[in-house]
């Protein structure tokens, strides 16, 4: 009798708090990305920090930059690994389009938020973001504390 592994209650494999609390999120894309077999087998152990990752476009094509793979141990003795190679994103054209003309506005960018499984695919959550100024940054703890502080009263008065 063979024993299955124990599934996970979670597809997500990273997420990029830091660009949360950076920017105010306005747009979202789900996108593959294409990687080497090291990289999924790093994406399965959760090996993945896509803290400082954005999204350049060059030549008509969507690529990640400063996603970081951590190589196995099992991996690095037999394949030249390079853990922060520039990674092609699987976009549409018409969706490559809106990424293009959002980076060209004043003051956007385009980060990675999430990375995740699909199925067996890994797939990543593009946005287009705006820059917070350090009132917004500071409004928003203010109110993240507020619901904590009101969740806190809710959970004590029952």
């Amino acid at each position: 009798m063979s024993k299955k592994k124990p599934k996970t209650s979670s597809n997500t494999i990273a997420q990029n708090k830091k660009a949360r609390h950076d920017y105010h999120i306005e747009q979202k894309f789900e996108a593959g990305v294409v990687l080497q077999g090291w990289e999924v087998k790093s994406a399965r152990m959760s090996k993945v920090q896509i803290t400082d990752t954005y999204v350049t476009i060059m030549n008509g094509e969507a690529y990640l930059l400063g996603m970081h793979f951590t190589p196995l141990n099992t991996v690095s003795t037999h394949y030249v690994t390079d853990p922060t190679r520039t990674r092609k994103l699987l976009l549409n054209q018409k969706e490559i389009a809106k990424l293009r003309s959002a980076i060209m506005q004043d003051g956007r960018t385009c980060v990675c938020t999430a990375l995740y499984w699909k199925g067996h695919l890994v797939k990543a959550e593009v946005c287009i973001a705006k820059g917070k100024q350090l009132h917004d940054k500071r409004q928003t703890e203010k109110e993240k504390d507020w619901n904590k502080q009101k969740q806190r009263t809710l959970r004590n008065d029952d």
